[in-house]
């Protein structure tokens, strides 16, 4: 019989499970005593305040995919696949200035699917409704993924049972509290991020130093100090556009703006991104320094854990362990709660039961809650591909909503026929892209292919829209 070492034992790893989940259980429980309404439960009433809406935004921002993905890009791309990352907050930051704007023309506004279908009518908005929900999907499944893998690697607890632990508990209380114990847990969350990445960062540089893996780079892979690593170079300028498709079409971001007090969210937005460069730049050097220990990576996406792990030992690992089960919740919980509200609201309330009271539509959301959380569950099931390729494959999708929101909200004379075959044609080049060239290019050529049809839609067919129209009541 084969005895395999992990690195903290098994039944320290359910332990720490074990007491993780019972805490944010409980902060769910007792936050989500707020929830008394719809705007209670899916906006936690429309008054969050700076503290609490940078912590969400930010924490929400630090997925697995950023603890995960950003040592994944450096180990296959160098230097470029750290700054590669570190663009991600171009997302955050260049939403702040639409956050602002969102609450002045909406503020009575649910989704992002509100403003799509008041913007440019159905046939955009069911397409819209589509990407969305997909995107999402993938999203969760990409997380929920990455929790399975992170805890078998580090303490061998099975795939699937860690899997489904994680989903259960953020989907147990996102159920209980809404969108007040999403950002209650997020606060707690992203502290216990930020204090974890300094730990890990201090403790591996006090081991090796910059000068060791600058040497042992250069020695041993050369490629990735190049500063002509074209893979690299377009992942740059990929990621950077998947980032502001993410930001730009999620409801994760439009139902936090909704969320916040009047005057808040810009700044919040902006705050939140400032604060997250560092942390994917850190998670990167994590893996730079994998050559110079001499330690052997198997898996690409799980070389952020195995480094900090093996250099700071089991102590080490407890905080990696805790790092990644908060950047999970904080990220699960969101799009949880945000494609619960999606369908909800746009789906539920405006096609079949325009006239549902709070009563009934609150009801319904928690179904949904339960719901996409089973999906996404049994989608992560197979545990098929790397992240990244997972990830990305949504990427031409939301790299082509960039230009229909962005100029939908301060372009009067964008149309319908520009934001309709933007989404189409960007989602059909970018996927091409995908498939035929690599996923380090899809997002960029979705992005850039939905650009030009809008710029030239909107020259050819200029619209003259009352802004108006987008301050609609909400039915009852």
């Amino acid at each position: 019989m084969i005895h395999i070492l992990y690195i903290v034992p098994s039944s320290v790893g359910w332990g720490l499970l074990a007491v993780l989940s019972i805490l944010w259980l409980g902060l769910g429980l007792y936050w989500g005593r707020k929830s008394k309404n719809l705007d209670g439960h899916m906006l936690a009433g429309r008054n969050v305040g700076m503290a609490l809406g940078t912590a969400t935004v930010m924490a929400t921002w630090v997925t697995s995919n950023t603890t995960m993905l950003a040592p994944q890009f450096v180990l296959e791309m160098g230097a470029w696949g750290m700054l590669a990352y570190a663009t991600a907050a171009i997302g955050l930051l260049l939403f702040a200035p639409l956050a602002q704007r969102i609450r002045q023309l909406m503020p009575k506004g649910y989704t992002s699917g509100d403003f799509i279908r008041l913007r440019y009518g159905k046939t955009a908005w069911i397409l819209f409704l589509f990407i969305s929900v997909f995107y999402s999907l993938i999203w969760l499944v990409s997380m929920g993924m990455a929790g399975g893998i992170l805890m078998h690697s580090i303490a061998g607890i099975p795939y699937d049972m860690g899997m489904t632990v994680i989903i259960a508990v953020c989907v147990g209380y996102t159920l209980f509290g809404g969108l007040y114990a999403v950002i209650g847990t997020d606060y707690i969350q992203s502290l216990l991020i930020m204090i974890g990445i300094v730990v890990v960062g201090i403790g591996i540089y006090s081991y090796v130093d910059f000068d060791t893996i600058y040497t042992g780079l250069e020695q041993d892979r050369p490629m990735l100090l190049s500063l002509f690593f074209p893979a690299a170079l377009m992942a740059i300028f990929n990621n950077l556009l998947f980032s502001m498709g993410e930001v730009f079409h999620s409801n994760v971001w439009w139902s936090r703006t909704f969320a916040l007090r009047k005057g808040v969210g810009k700044k919040a937005f902006r705050l939140a991104g400032l604060l997250w460069i560092p942390i994917p730049i850190a998670a990167g050097f994590i893996a730079l320094a994998s050559d110079s220990l001499g330690i052997n990576i198997t898996r690409p996406d799980m070389v952020g854990p195995t480094v900090a792990a093996e250099v700071l030992g089991p102590v080490g690992a407890i905080v990696v362990f805790i790092v990644l089960f908060c950047s999970l919740a904080s990220s699960i919980d969101a799009v949880l709660a945000a494609i619960s509200d999606l369908i909800t609201q746009d789906v539920y309330r405006k096609l079949f039961r325009p006239q549902a009271t709070e009563r009934q539509l609150k009801k319904f959301a928690t179904y949904m809650i339960l719901l996409v959380g089973f999906v996404a569950w049994m989608l992560c099931l197979p545990n098929i591909g790397t992240l990244a390729s997972i990830l990305f494959l949504a990427g031409p999708m939301v790299g082509s909503t960039i230009w229909p929101i962005a100029t939908g909200l301060f372009w009067k004379k964008a149309n319908t026929k520009g934001a309709l075959w933007g989404m189409i044609l960007g989602s059909v080049a970018g996927l091409w892209s995908y498939m035929y060239i690599g996923w380090y290019t899809s997002s960029l050529v979705g992005a850039a292919v939905s650009m030009i049809t809008v710029v030239l839609c909107t020259y050819l067919f200029p619209a003259d829209f009352d802004w108006k129209k987008l301050d609609e009541e909400p039915t009852s």
